[in-house]
């Protein structure tokens, strides 16, 4: 009987069992960054541990820094409290760390796959719910509190339960304005966010076989959002050409040595499942979300729900978005129009973003930023000319930074606005504002709604755009 991905990585670092059916699992990888480190380095110097891999830990700031003015200190004193302890714990420990004057400083979920370090049979572990982003990479990758921070720091190892594995099959071609993030979004609309707890999702069919890496980090890294630990897909040429050259990742001979080795690590074609899913990508439009987790999204055509009386949990969010039951989600006003954050703020997701606004001008009303992934992506992009683009139309160009996903740097929402985002999560008060709405969706909508100022099907703003060009329809 064949295996899958997720129990042959399992299985070839697994220490032993312990007296309580989990496993010590070794880590390969161990990325951090500086909000779940401080404590955590602290308990070492409490018990006056070393860290027991430094060669295998790698340090990134992101959450908390700002993208606009990066002068030391910050005016926010716990962040600066927090960064100059991350400097502090990686130079007293001997820990690699890629601060703001580093070209290679970015999110920790976009520098590990930029710079080689996420290869395929390998366990990662970060102190961030996304870390399941890696998995794209054909690797058991998966986010961890500061408790387990510490036991990877001082051990490299980790105890954990076994994970059962389903697997989702995308079949079919994505039609022109539909994404990885529409197929991610519908999926987790389709299986609930808690459809995966206690699982690993394994994503497959041919429509992932065509993804490019970006594409398949951006389903992978949204794997939380469904409840899964884990998310991965097999590492194929499209994972192998991608890591090539890449600074971390083996050279010459050792390249094909390791490409030989990690083709051995896929799921085997008669690998058995618990569980196995279709969608199908010919039925799939452009996801929004409607309410106040990542599971209540629909099509952008459509109407949110008309709940029953006893339905409180789409009543409450219903009420907190200020929506009436049976509304269309087209054409609801924006206020802040964001593109970026560790799920899509890569540079295939700029340049769609900015086919979409060239030669537009942001509506009057709407505060439009791009904020990139990283250094290395801010640069590359900036090479293209992409960030004249998005200046010319009324964006503003940040630095390299989590930004707005998250309300933990000077990029918030204010009082009750509106923000079509491109990040993971739309929870109350996740973008910095208690009464703060959140509007998920691909770069490419994101685009479209700070350029029409409202929530607008881009597949109808594409073929408009193609219209007044003189272009062939797309």
């Amino acid at each position: 009987m064949g295996q899958t991905l997720l129990k042959k990585v399992w299985d070839l670092h697994t220490v032993r069992t312990l007296p309580t059916g989990q496993t010590q699992l070794f880590i390969g990888l161990h990325l951090i960054h500086e909000v779940t480190t401080p404590q955590a380095f602290d308990d070492l110097r409490l018990r006056r541990w070393p860290v027991a891999r430094p060669d295998r830990t790698f340090a990134t700031t992101d959450h908390i820094i700002p993208t606009r003015d990066r002068s030391r200190p910050f005016l926010d004193v716990m962040a600066e409290d927090m960064l100059s302890a991350l400097e502090r714990n990686c130079r007293d420990f001997g820990i690699p760390f890629w601060g703001l004057d580093s070209e290679r400083q970015g999110i920790v979920h976009v520098i590990g796959p930029e710079l080689g370090l996420t290869q395929p049979g390998m366990t990662i572990a970060c102190g961030d719910s996304h870390t399941s982003t890696h998995g794209a990479f054909g690797s058991v990758a998966f986010g961890i509190g500061t408790s387990q921070v510490r036991d990877v720091l001082a051990s490299q190892c980790l105890a954990l339960e076994p994970l059962k594995v389903r697997r989702i099959r995308v079949t079919g071609t994505l039609a022109p304005g539909v994404y990885a993030k529409d197929v991610i979004l519908a999926i987790i609309e389709r299986l609930g966010v808690s459809g995966g707890v206690g699982y690993a999702y394994e994503y497959a069919g041919d429509t992932v076989d065509r993804m490019s890496m970006d594409e398949r980090m951006t389903l992978c890294n949204m794997s939380i959002e469904g409840g899964a630990r884990v998310g991965y897909v097999n590492p194929d040429e499209t994972t192998f050409a991608y890591l090539k050259g890449r600074p971390f990742a083996p050279q010459g001979e050792a390249f094909d040595r390791a490409c030989a080795w990690w083709r051995q690590v896929a799921s085997d074609a008669d690998a058995v499942y618990d569980d196995d899913v279709e969608i199908r990508a010919d039925d799939l439009s452009p996801v929004v979300t409607w309410g106040v987790n990542p599971g209540q999204s629909m099509h952008v055509d459509g109407r949110v729900p008309i709940p029953a009386a006893s339905d409180s949990a789409v009543m409450d969010a219903l009420t907190y978005m200020g929506l009436r039951p049976g509304q269309a989600i087209e054409g609801l006003k924006v206020d802040v129009a964001f593109i970026g954050s560790c799920t899509n703020g890569r540079l295939s997701d700029l340049r769609e973003a900015a086919r979409i606004v060239r030669g537009h001008r942001v509506a009057s009303h709407v505060k439009a930023l791009v904020v990139p992934g990283s250094v290395g992506i801010r640069l590359a992009a900036e090479a293209e000319g992409l960030d004249q683009i998005f200046r010319d139309a009324g964006f503003e160009w940040r630095g390299a930074g989590c930004s707005m996903c998250l309300g933990m740097n000077p990029d918030k929402l204010e009082g009750s606005q509106v923000c079509a985002s491109s990040s993971n999560r739309n929870f109350k008060g996740r973008q910095g504002s208690p009464t703060g709405r959140t509007l998920l969706m691909s770069p490419a909508m994101v685009a479209a709604a700070a350029i029409e100022g409202v929530v607008t099907d881009v597949r109808r703003f594409d073929r408009a755009t193609a219209a007044a060009a003189g272009t062939r329809e797309i």
